[in-house]
């Protein structure tokens, strides 16, 4: 197969058919007709030798051929839609530009909220979109532009990956509002059940989003980051206590790819970030 068989528009339609597992939602993100964007897969079919998408009751599964494909197509069009929306200048009044950034689940809780409030306010064409990501992923990410900015405590990041500071986080131990332990000796500590820590581990779940229900129900502790922790402590159910083994701050960052470094809506971004949450 010869890449200048491939037209970008059908590209196009088959990343939004992938992302949204059905031909009539993609067809409106892209603005098309549900029978153009059916078109546009068949004409992809031909042209790869391969079904693509198989119906299934939860919708378009995409098949394994697709799913290999899916990432260089993605990382392809972020680029090519970054360096287009790239001018001399970036006026966030006028911008359309979409940014695509990575934070985690407790990440999104605390940082979503007021960035996207302001980002609305100033720049009201600008889209933000939170992008689901193996840590070992990240860099590679950011060096192809799929994303703009990671935001978190992401050590492993270095150079060619530059970072700014924006403040450091002691660690709390959460649990329910009524729970038995009063305060946490180190006894204590080690011999309680913990969900997603090194200790007893009763728990093990790939989001932090919904261990703060469970621990509503159960006498599991959770050592977490102290500003997530009185995110969920505003529930009325849940009380934090310090931990009593001393555990590094966890000091979160902005990151970006050196050469995105002059890049103007890249840079307005950061400065967003930095002055909503630096310290």
């Amino acid at each position: 197969m010869n890449v200048r068989d491939v037209d970008l528009n059908l590209l196009r339609v088959f990343d939004a058919v992938l992302r949204e597992r059905g031909v009539t939602p993609a067809a409106a993100g892209l603005g098309l007709t549900q029978p153009a964007v059916s078109n546009a897969l068949s004409r992809l079919r031909g042209v790869f030798g391969d079904p693509l998408f198989v119906r299934t009751p939860s919708g378009m599964d995409a098949t394994p051929f697709a799913r290999e494909l899916a990432e260089p197509v993605r990382q392809a069009l972020a680029l090519l839609e970054s360096a287009l929306a790239h001018g001399p200048g970036f006026d966030p009044p006028s911008a359309t530009r979409a940014f695509r950034f990575y934070m985690s689940d407790l990440g999104q809780i605390e940082f979503l909220p007021p960035l996207l409030e302001r980002v609305q306010k100033q720049a009201p064409g600008v889209r933000l979109e939170a992008v689901a990501l193996e840590v070992e992923d990240i860099a590679s990410a950011l060096a192809a532009g799929a994303l703009d900015l990671a935001v978190g405590f992401l050590p492993g990041l270095g150079p060619p990956v530059g970072r700014r500071a924006l403040f450091r986080d002691p660690y709390l131990c959460l649990m329910r509002a009524d729970h038995p332990v009063r305060s946490l000796t180190k006894k204590k500590f080690l011999e309680a059940s913990h969900a997603l820590v090194t200790y007893r581990i009763a728990l093990r779940v790939p989001h932090f989003t919904v261990v703060p229900m469970v621990l509503e129900r159960t006498d599991l502790i959770l050592t977490l980051p102290a500003r997530v922790a009185r995110v969920f402590e505003r529930r009325g159910k849940l009380k934090s206590l310090p931990p009593p083994v001393p555990i590094p701050q966890a000091e979160v960052a902005v990151h970006w790819h050196e050469r995105f470094e002059a890049d103007p809506g890249n840079r307005w971004l950061r400065e967003q970030v930095i002055e909503l949450f630096g310290t």
